[in-house]
């Protein structure tokens, strides 16, 4: 069989069939870190130097006098709604959540080095009687390695690394009453308390440079660049708890 017909026979069960659990996912990697919207739409660079905070705020701003009132940021908020709420039922199912986290945002998820893909097995535990000597020491040494690359003492976590405010999933985060749909009114008034922490003047009106001046100052990993002990991330939104 040829290999563009064989690639396609080997797309076509996917294109029509639902995804079940031994579906594996598949994360799009992206040269540049997005920046990632108080709503969670990532805007994403075409080189190293663009500038996608002022992409987003391009956008939000629809009568482009240069600045952005509650009322603008949340229409924008309800144009990203509308295109995360595939069926048009009117709330981001949990459906909808994870198509947003795995395939829109994957830059946002927390620990996705450590995520198995659906259905692969948990790894095995050690049977008792094993060898002590790869015990406690050793486990507390690679939990410690894995902290480390994951960037979870002290650092930032999900799309706060990207965004201007300290939420780790922003969309999910709008689910005020936790039962796992988020609902358009629930989307506005998040967007609205959203504007609010980010008019720190609280004079009803956000510009660019005020804002350029809440963009984490942190590397992709969530921590500050060598060299710049003084910078400090003076955001505020809702973090993760800490870890036990």
């Amino acid at each position: 069989m040829p290999l563009p017909v064989l690639f396609l026979a080997l797309l076509a069960p996917a294109a029509g069939a639902p995804v079940s659990a031994s579906t594996p996912i598949m994360v799009t990697g992206h040269p540049w870190a997005p920046f990632i919207s108080p709503m969670g739409e990532p805007f994403r660079a075409h080189s190293a130097t663009d500038d996608t905070l002022a992409d987003w705020f391009r956008q939000a701003d629809r009568n482009a006098d240069g600045l952005l009132p509650i009322d603008e940021m949340v229409a924008d908020a309800e144009r990203f709604f509308a295109k995360l709420d595939t069926d048009n039922d009117g709330q981001i199912d949990p459906d909808e959540l994870a198509h947003y986290e795995w395939e829109v945002a994957p830059d946002i998820q927390v620990m996705s080095r450590t995520r198995r893909a659906p259905g692969q097995p948990a790894p095995t535990t050690r049977e008792s009687g094993a060898d002590d000597r790869d015990s406690r020491a050793d486990r507390r040494r690679r939990d410690a390695q894995t902290d480390s690359t994951l960037g979870l003492r002290g650092a930032l976590q999900g799309a706060a690394r990207y965004s201007l405010l300290d939420m780790p999933e922003p969309v999910a985060a709008a689910d005020t009453d936790f039962n796992g749909a988020i609902t358009l009114e629930e989307f506005r008034a998040a967007a609205m308390a959203r504007f609010q922490l980010l008019d720190r003047a609280h004079v009803g009106k956000l510009t660019l440079a005020e804002l350029q001046g809440l963009r984490p100052m942190l590397s992709a990993d969530g921590h500050r660049p060598k060299g710049k002990p003084e910078i400090t991330d003076r955001r505020i939104g809702d973090p993760l708890p800490p870890r036990p």
